[in-house]
């Protein structure tokens, strides 16, 4: 892209905010919808070319690594100082409320699919493992959910005791257990197998079912109740 000091330099026909007017917000490229969003660039460098740089920044996923972007981590891109960071952030905060809103109409927790798809975008964008817990009422409803742990899921770290102390604060009958390989690649590790192996045990023995552990992956998932290791 050419390098230009303003929007005005521009044809009015390319610029995004009269596109989007013209055609429809479908028809704008990342870049121009978040040149939209910006609407403003910095000194020497339109809005255009400020959201080019910033999906630069982000990699080869472009717009979809915006996520992983916190605030301090902005403001280190040349040119995005608090007010745009913030900006930024509410943008990517917004686009995971709709994608989890639109999810949730088809929320069933006898689904795997379903219960991936609305905690999809909660994390997938993760760089480290986050472990949930879902606590069920007898008609499958769902009374409660909890973050059990950040780091490495695994056997020593990830024990029954902990999980069944929040299910029977609750008064659950029964649990859904769900995590996130930073890699994208639900793909069950040894580790896992274990941990859920446990977790189910010692369910068993106090009377409060573990449904399904899943893993989220990017934009996939695996359940265990699928794959037949429940």
């Amino acid at each position: 892209m050419n390098q230009t000091n303003t929007m005005k330099d521009i044809p009015s026909m390319e610029r995004p905010y009269e596109k989007c007017e013209r055609r429809g917000a479908q028809s704008l490229s990342d870049v121009e919808l978040l040149a939209v969003l910006l609407r403003t660039g910095t000194r020497g460098e339109n809005a255009l070319e400020l959201s080019e740089r910033i999906l630069y920044h982000a990699g080869e996923n472009g717009i979809l690594s915006i996520h992983q972007f916190n605030k301090e981590r902005l403001m280190r891109i040349k040119g995005i100082g608090k007010v745009k960071a913030i900006q930024i952030s509410c943008i990517s905060e917004l686009a995971k409320r709709l994608a989890k809103t639109s999810a949730q109409e088809l929320l069933s927790f006898g689904d795997p699919n379903s219960i991936a798809r609305y905690y999809m975008e909660d994390l997938r964008h993760e760089k480290q493992e986050h472990m949930k817990l879902l606590m069920l009422n007898t008609k499958s409803k769902l009374i409660g959910e909890t973050d059990i742990s950040k780091g490495t899921v695994n056997a020593s770290l990830i024990t029954p005791r902990e999980l069944f102390i929040e299910a029977l604060q609750k008064n659950a009958v029964s649990i859904v257990i769900m995590h996130n390989h930073p890699s994208g690649d639900p793909t069950p590790s040894r580790e896992d197998k274990l941990a859920t192996r446990r977790i189910q045990e010692a369910g068993a023995l106090i009377g409060i079912d573990l449904l399904d552990h899943i893993i989220i992956g990017n934009n996939c998932y695996s359940s265990f109740r699928e794959e037949g290791l429940l």
